[in-house]
C-alpha cells in the first residue's frame, strides 16, 4: 500500500509528523511525502521538518506564494502531475490551507481515496479562505478524521455518511506531548537571550487577514499590545506576512523596551514559550488548542473560531476585534481570574496511532 502525504504550510508539519511516524510501524506502507511549497521560507519551514524529525520531502512542488486561486491551481496542476506518477492507493491532507482543499480535489477527479486529518472543524464565518477549504475538503473526502465530536456533528448534519467519519482525536497534541521535554530544556537559554522571568511575560502571534491587512486594525493591535506590555513584557514573533504589513503600511509601534518583536522561531522554541507565559494573545487555530492542553489562557483575537471545543471546554477567550475586551481580559488574567480548562476527549497523545489503525486497514 502506497500512502501520500501532503503538506504545505507551517501548521501541516505539526499534523503530518505523528501521523507519518505512526505509519512507519507498518512496513507493509510505502509513505511519500510531499511539499507543496506553500510556505517556503526558512525559520517557517525547513526548521520545523528538523525539528519534528520529519524526513526531508521526497517531493517539493516548489509552488510559492501566490493569490489563493493562483496557489491552488498551481498546487492542483503540479499535484496532479505527481498522483498519475506515484499511483498512490491513499492520499492524507491536512488541516485547511490551499494545499488541503487543492490535493483533495485532485485525487477526487482522479478517483484517488483521500483522508482528511483534522476534519469538521467550522467557523461558520465563510469570509474566511481557510472555511472554504475546510468545507470543500470535507465533501470529497473518503475518509474523515476528527479532532473532536462536534466535528462528527458538523459533518452529519452536512450529510456526510457517518461510515466515513472516524474521531480519533487531536493529532496536534500528540506532537505538542513528544516533544514537551525537550522543549522544556530549552527555558535557561531562551529566558536569557530574551531577558524572560517564568509566568511573567505574554506571548502573541497574528497573521490572519482581518486583523493584519487592515491598517487601522493593525495600528490598534499594535497600540494595545504596547500598552498591555508596560504590566506584562511581550514577545511577538512576527510572521512574515504581518511583517511586510506592519512595514507598508507605516504602523507606528511604541517602544518601551517591554515588547519584544523577533523573528519566526522553531516550533520547539515556541512551545517552550507557550508553556511558560502568562497568557498568550493569538489568531492562530492551533495555538488556541495548544494553550487548551498546557492550562495556558489564550485571548484569541477572532470574533469566531472553528475550534470551539477550546472555549467551551479550554482556557481560550474570544476577544474579536475589541481591543477594550483584550486589556480587560489580560487585567483579569494579572489578577489571577482566568479561566481554568480542562483537556477535550482523545487529546491524549495517540490519535495518531488510532489513524494508523484505520489506514494500515484499508487495503
Amino acid at each position: 500500500m502506497k500512502i501520500l502525504h501532503v503538506v504545505g504550510a507551517r501548521p501541516n508539519f505539526m499534523k503530518v509528523a505523528p501521523v507519518h511516524r505512526a505509519i512507519a510501524a507498518y512496513p507493509q506502507i510505502w509513505q511519500i511525502l510531499v511539499h507543496t511549497g506553500q510556505h517556503y521560507d526558512l525559520n517557517m519551514s525547513d526548521i520545523f521538518f528538523q525539528q519534528l524529525g520529519l524526513p526531508a520531502p521526497n517531493i517539493n512542488l516548489e509552488v510559492g506564494s501566490g493569490s489563493h486561486a493562483v496557489q491552488t491551481a498551481q498546487i492542483m496542476m503540479r499535484f496532479e502531475e505527481t498522483v498519475l506518477k506515484e499511483k498512490p492507493d491513499l492520499v492524507l491532507v491536512y488541516g485547511d490551507v490551499n494545499s488541503t482543499v487543492a490535493a483533495a480535489l485532485v485525487c477526487a477527479k482522479l478517483g484517488v481515496r483521500v483522508g482528511h486529518v483534522e476534519a469538521g472543524l467550522r467557523s461558520f464565518d465563510r469570509t474566511m479562505p481557510e472555511e472554504i477549504n475546510r468545507l470543500m475538503t470535507d465533501q470529497v473526502a473518503d475518509y474523515l478524521f476528527t479532532p473532536s465530536q462536534d466535528g462528527d456533528e458538523h459533518l452529519l448534519r452536512e450529510g456526510v455518511s457517518a461510515q466515513k467519519i472516524h474521531f480519533v482525536g487531536n493529532v496536534m497534541i500528540d506532537t505538542l506531548v513528544r516533544l514537551l521535554p525537550a522543549a522544556g530544556r530549552l527555558w535557561p537559554r531562551i529566558s536569557s537571550d530574551l531577558h524572560l522571568k517564568d509566568q511573567r511575560f505574554g506571548l502573541v502571534t497574528l497573521h490572519r487577514p482581518s486583523n493584519v491587512d487592515d491598517p487601522a486594525m493593525l495600528a490598534q493591535i499594535m497600540t494595545t499590545l504596547a500598552d498591555i506590555s508596560h504590566e506584562l513584557p511581550i514577545v511577538f514573533p512576527i510572521h512574515p506576512r504581518t511583517r511586510v504589513r506592519i512595514a507598508s503600511y507605516d504602523v507606528q509601534i511604541k517602544e518601551n523596551g517591554n515588547m519584544q518583536l523577533i523573528d519566526p522561531i522553531g516550533y520547539l522554541d515556541f512551545l517552550c514559550l507557550q508553556q511558560r507565559a502568562k497568557l498568550v494573545i493569538t489568531d492562530s487555530g492551533g495555538i488556541q488548542e495548544e494553550t487548551t492542553y498546557l492550562n495556558v489562557p489564550c485571548l484569541t483575537v477572532r470574533e469566531n473560531t472553528e475550534r470551539p471545543v477550546t472555549v467551551e471546554q479550554g482556557t481560550n477567550i474570544l476577544v474579536g476585534r475589541d481591543m477594550a475586551l483584550l486589556r480587560e481580559e489580560t487585567q483579569r488574567v494579572l489578577a489571577g481570574a482566568s479561566r481554568k480548562g480542562t483537556v477535550p476527549p482523545l487529546w491524549d497523545g495517540h490519535a495518531a496511532e488510532r489513524i494508523a489503525v484505520i489506514v494500515t486497514g484499508l487495503g
